[in-house]
């Protein structure tokens, strides 16, 4: 069955003011900011499960003793001691504790009396048997890189957890670019969140302070200054400081009981697999302190759009003349917030294998084009989608963005959790069709309490990625159209 016909604008206008209603609920203050563990989980957890049920979807999570919602155990873990010592020739040199920061994937970790070992600017990875037993010694400093990429974005991270992978005993970064102490600290501390099921490691990460740096360097030829230029000498090759390190970073646990929330609306032929759709429910809670006025991150766009725009496709999808052939999971995660968890966890614990489903559609914060925007996508050319997705593009008459630079965003959304347990998943939104407008709201709104309903919210691309949505998930469920046979996953 061909997709359905491009929603008029009468209808656009409809699905926007029913979005709207939907965004003022979850994103209000009764809700508390739908931080999981708390009642404003509950309160939003019920006005989801509410919607599903009226309009006719069932249970999804497979599980009898948990219809609807699937329990999520994370643990949190806070940073509770950080202790850094140096010595040079086996006298103990003066530091100020307050210029470094340890941190510990698991609840204790000692290194001691471990060589610093200076590795520039952690572009390469030494050879394990020159790092195994030392403190690799990073600059922060990337040089050209922008302010949204290098502080928090992938790169810092990735350049931190290859230097452990090659066998560093410990990674301490000097922060010499944008970074500080406090900010890594702040993030931290909103990012120490795991599974319940996930090992606990021991890998310790060090930072340093510029002023730290120097008081770990005192008595020896080298300084911050000093260790810049070598790190930008096109010859420049990792060695060893005249100095010895021992740290110990210990970390306090505490367990949270949140939910993913999973519906289904049943297929024709559910053996033929599913197709998925997933929006994240969770967001910060309260996020501010006294004295400001408001102290509730609300997450109007962030993510109560995609919420409110996931329940508008299936209440359009329940009402397909003669249903799909393939059963529609409709998953609402908890934890995207913090770490892809409540994806995660449905990857490591799906209520039906992986490889039945066929294809997962993932909406996040899709209040943010006007009507008319391109479609972007984010996981363009990672799966085998994008042909699906451009025949239904061109049946729908939306235009459809060739640009693969949303795709530097994969990773901060639900569907790279799905994409690593080699299930295809993207986001084709119009949000990510006009990064300009994008990146503004990153740059005001975004994970702060100014998230809020207001005079303006765009819906426009909304609605129409409503429609989207609605058309994708009847290609998708169609077998002709979309055999199984050609599903490999990811590439």
């Amino acid at each position: 069955m061909p997709a359905a016909a491009r929603t008029d604008s009468k209808s656009e206008k409809q699905i926007e003011a029913q979005l709207l209603d939907h965004i003022r609920v979850l994103a209000s203050d009764d809700f508390g900011g739908r931080e999981p563990g708390t009642d404003g989980e509950a309160k939003t957890l019920r006005y989801i499960g509410r919607q599903l049920f009226d309009m006719g979807l069932v249970s999804g999570t497979n599980q009898p003793a948990n219809p609807w919602y699937s329990p999520v155990k994370l643990v949190a873990r806070e940073p509770a001691g950080s202790v850094a010592r140096f010595s040079r020739r086996g006298r103990v040199l003066p530091f100020d504790q307050d210029q470094a920061l340890l941190l510990t994937s698991g609840r204790r970790s000692l290194v001691q009396g471990a060589p610093l070992y200076f590795v520039g600017r952690g572009n390469v990875v030494p050879p394990r048997a020159e790092l195994a037993g030392r403190v690799a010694l990073l600059l922060d400093d990337q040089g050209g890189l922008g302010a949204r990429e290098a502080p928090y974005g992938p790169d810092a991270s990735l350049r931190q957890n290859a230097l452990l992978a090659g066998g560093a005993a410990a990674v301490v970064t000097v922060l010499d670019g944008q970074r500080t102490l406090n900010g890594v600290a702040e993030r931290r501390r909103r990012q120490g969140y795991a599974l319940a099921s996930e090992a606990l490691g021991g890998d310790m990460e060090g930072f340093l302070s510029p002023e730290g740096l120097e008081q770990a360097l005192a008595g020896v030829p080298d300084n911050l200054a000093s260790l810049r230029r070598e790190a930008d000498k096109p010859d420049f090759a990792p060695h060893l400081l005249d100095v010895s390190a021992s740290f110990e970073a210990t970390t306090r646990e505490t367990t949270i009981r949140t939910h993913n929330l999973i519906g289904r609306i049943p297929g024709r032929k559910p053996g033929a697999g599913a197709v998925l759709l997933l929006a994240h429910w969770d967001h910060f809670g309260q996020c501010a302190s006294p004295p400001a006025e408001h102290l509730i991150c609300n997450g109007a766009v962030d993510n109560a759009s995609g919420v409110a725009a996931l329940l508008e496709v299936s209440r359009r999808l329940m009402k397909v003349p003669g249903g799909m052939e393939r059963d529609v999971i409709v998953l609402f995660t908890t934890g995207e917030e913090i770490g892809l968890l409540g994806a995660e966890a449905f990857a490591e614990n799906p209520p039906l294998p992986l490889k039945n489903i066929v294809a997962a559609f993932n909406i996040d914060s899709v209040a943010i084009a006007p009507a008319g925007t391109p479609v972007g996508i984010v996981g363009r050319g990672m799966t085998v989608l994008d042909t699906g997705i451009a025949t239904v593009a061109r049946e729908q008459k939306r235009k459809l963005s060739m640009s693969d630079e949303p795709n530097r965003y994969i990773r901060r959304q639900d569907g790279w959790a799905l994409m690593s347990h080699d299930l295809p998943a993207v986001m084709a939104t119009s949000a990510y069709g006009d990064l300009g407008r994008l990146e503004k709201y990153f740059d005001s709104d975004y994970h702060r309490p100014q998230d809020v309903v207001k005079p303006g919210l765009e819906l426009g691309g909304a609605a129409e990625d409503v429609a989207f949505h609605v058309a994708l998930v009847q290609y998708f469920a169609d077998t002709k159209r979309f055999p199984a046979t050609v599903v490999t996953g990811t590439r």
